[in-house]
């Protein structure tokens, strides 16, 4: 097999700031910065916009598309269909 083909595959904390959030895991992204985890250990940091955490979709704040209003404007445009 060739060395160094693949990048180095090893523990990373990611981080939402918005939301206060970190979890670790495995990556191949990697960062200078470093933080101190539960465990004691030292980990590079990589700091994300968005989360599960802070995701409107997951959070259940996302914003409801009003259907029965659509309807509505419809039957207003082109009828109530031809009945």
């Amino acid at each position: 097999m060739q060395e160094d083909k693949h990048p180095s595959y090893g523990p990373v904390v990611f981080r939402d700031r918005s939301a206060g959030y970190a979890f670790l895991t495995r990556s191949t992204a990697s960062s200078d910065e470093t933080i101190a985890w539960d465990d004691g250990q030292t980990y590079p940091v990589i700091d994300v916009e968005i989360s599960a955490e802070s995701h409107p979709f997951y959070t259940g704040k996302a914003r409801v598309v009003d259907s029965e209003g659509q309807v509505a404007k419809f039957e207003r445009r082109f009828g109530d269909g031809g009945q």
